[in-house]
């Protein structure tokens, strides 16, 4: 399973990239602001160092909600970097233009997936990820990772290609369970993933490694 870092805060990405687990990175308007970047031309100035310091995917994510309005953004995002992925809406006119970006050799990441039925309809459509969102459903008082575990049982019955890109990653346990249910990748803050380096047993075991080796040195 690869590891997406979910931020625009470059200091984080570095970080991910010095752990040496850095797979891609997955952003949004909100992040953006978090960040302080507002503005179109800021926007994909930002995206492009985000894209110069990752090897692996970036998910840039359109504000369009009509069929013209999104491949037009689209077109404008791929051109920033190669590894750019164009992020769509689960909507309908966001899997009319999924299925013209597959058709024109554009990839896409079909975001605010909260169903079977819509990984369904991402993956006809030649969705290169979809991004289910493992938080919110949980939030609605259904499993999120239920969610994962089905749909990655459809796409493997069916011979589907598309990537399940777990989101809304709330802990280190989502991201454990997210590899257990099929997920081929997770996108989550870096402190879920730095959460799964904790375990009070490795303290108590270091703890002690160190004690008995200042004893015999002493």
């Amino acid at each position: 399973m690869r590891f997406f870092i979910d931020t625009a805060s470059l200091d984080h990405i570095k970080e991910a990239r010095e752990l040496g687990i850095l797979d891609g990175v997955t952003t949004n308007p909100s992040l953006m602001a978090k960040e302080g970047i507002s503005g179109d031309s800021n926007i994909k100035a930002h995206y492009k160092k985000i894209c110069d310091l990752v090897d692996g995917d970036v998910s840039a994510e359109v504000i369009s909600t009509d069929f013209e309005g999104i491949v037009a953004e689209g077109k404008e995002l791929v051109k920033i970097a190669p590894n750019i992925v164009v992020k769509v809406p689960m909507i309908k006119e966001g899997i009319r233009a999924i299925r013209w970006f597959s058709d024109n050799g554009i990839r896409t990441n079909c975001t605010l997936v909260f169903s079977a039925g819509q990984a369904i309809l991402a993956a006809k459509a030649g969705a290169t990820y979809i991004s289910p969102f493992i938080g919110r459903v949980d939030d609605t008082n259904w499993d999120g990772i239920q969610l994962i575990h089905q749909i990655a049982e459809i796409y493997a019955i069916q011979g589907y290609d598309t990537e399940i890109l777990a989101a809304s990653i709330r802990n280190s346990r989502h991201i454990v369970q997210s590899a257990q249910s099929g997920a081929d990748i997770v996108t989550c803050p870096l402190s879920a993933i730095l959460g799964l380096l904790k375990h009070p047993l490795t303290d108590i075991g270091l703890a002690k490694f160190l004690a008995d080796h200042k004893k015999s040195n002493s």
